[in-house]
């Protein structure tokens, strides 16, 4: 019996895949052609997961902490500051406009 799984680019929905290798744990490595990206089908570590860091900057602007965050999403505190960290670089008015628009101010 053969089983047979269509794979598809996570960033750009392409079919058009070609294998890249394997990771140091042994899974499979996948590169687009389209959009020249690496991607794996299935990570072993949970902060890879995609969506990982919009949960830890929705629950950081829920008020949970950051031990709080690590425990419920399985990843390591650390990671979670490096994550915070780096959005407070990128958008450091991002929780501020937030938290104005839930209070119906105007953002600024």
């Amino acid at each position: 019996m053969v089983h047979q799984q269509s794979i598809h680019c996570p960033h750009c929905e392409s079919i058009d895949l070609v294998k890249n290798g394997k990771s140091e744990n042994g899974t499979q490595r996948w590169h687009c052609n389209e959009c020249k990206k690496h991607f794996r089908l299935d990570y072993r570590y949970n902060a890879c997961r995609k969506g990982v860091k919009e949960k830890i900057i929705e629950m950081t602007l829920n008020s949970s902490g950051v031990r709080d965050i690590g425990r419920v999403l399985s990843i390591s505190k650390d990671t979670v500051t490096a994550v915070l960290k780096k959005n407070a670089k990128n958008e450091p008015l991002l929780s501020h406009k937030r938290r104005n628009v839930q209070d119906g101010k105007a953002g600024g």
